[in-house]
């Protein structure tokens, strides 16, 4: 269906990166109509998919992290944000695919390398096990057009993951509400994590999981409603509605998030 508006693709025998355009959004597939990333035209740094506006709920819990490594780039929805929105965040992003990497740079406004901004060449689970403690937030968002990457998704990829973290750091997995495996993968996390919350994106599909290297305790739901209050005026996402997510779908008492 997104042929009429496909405005770039490049293939070899093994894979396609392709770029489609349609009413002000550009869109990245890999191999399938499946849509990978958007962006709006009119502001190349908007979060215009509801999951990358829910990784951002890790906010509540670190709102100033200086070191963000994120293993997929996609067309750089999340990089480009905090580019441009979290100056004192140093980030590193991991990247397979040179087509990809070509594809962000050219369509997606994703901007070059600097003192605070890098995109690597590199498989990410190879990446994440060679460099310990080299993050406090570590965002995965590894699929191709039809799957969960396996490599991103082992029990042993989130043991590295873990190591890959400073002593409070956060993993922030993107992943599939409607594959069969999700209970599978989000049990794998919770044996290699202290405290693993779920937050549901706003259009249904996608559930991201925070998983706390330490605890987090039992923070009040009055205390992530003030803290939510005040990212939601900075950040202009709906940090209220990732609270209310929060509560509906992970252990509770009425005052307080029980992880």
């Amino acid at each position: 269906m997104f042929g009429k508006w496909k405005i770039h693709r490049s293939a070899d025998h093994e894979s396609s990166v392709e770029v489609s355009e349609k009413d002000g959004i550009r869109s990245l597939h890999l191999g399938s109509e499946t849509v990978q990333s958007s962006m709006s035209l009119a502001d190349p740094t908007e979060l215009v998919l509801s999951y990358t506006r829910a990784m951002m709920a890790f906010l509540l819990f670190d709102p100033r992290p200086q070191r963000v490594l994120m293993i997929g780039l996609g067309g750089g929805s999340l990089a480009k944000f905090f580019h441009r929105h979290l100056p004192a965040v140093h980030i590193t992003v991991i990247e397979s695919q040179p087509r990809v990497i070509a594809a962000a740079r050219q369509y997606f406004h994703v901007p070059p390398d600097d003192s605070r901004f890098r995109v690597e060449l590199a498989e990410g689970s190879q990446w994440v096990a060679a460099h310990p403690r080299s993050c406090e937030v570590l965002m995965v968002d590894g699929y191709n057009g039809h799957e969960q990457v396996s490599e991103l998704s082992s029990e042993g990829f989130y043991a590295d993951a873990r190591a890959a973290l400073t002593d409070g750091g956060i993993l922030v997995a993107n992943l599939w509400s409607s594959d069969s495996r999700l209970d599978a993968y989000v049990q794998r996390i919770e044996r290699v994590f202290d405290a693993v919350a779920c937050v549901p994106a706003e259009r249904r599909g996608n559930v991201v999981a925070l998983a706390f290297a330490r605890s987090p305790g039992r923070p009040s739901w009055d205390d992530l409603r003030l803290r939510a209050r005040a990212l939601q005026a900075r950040y202009g996402l709906e940090f209220l509605q990732f609270v209310e997510g929060l509560r509906a779908i992970n252990p509770h008492t009425e005052g307080r998030l029980t992880l």
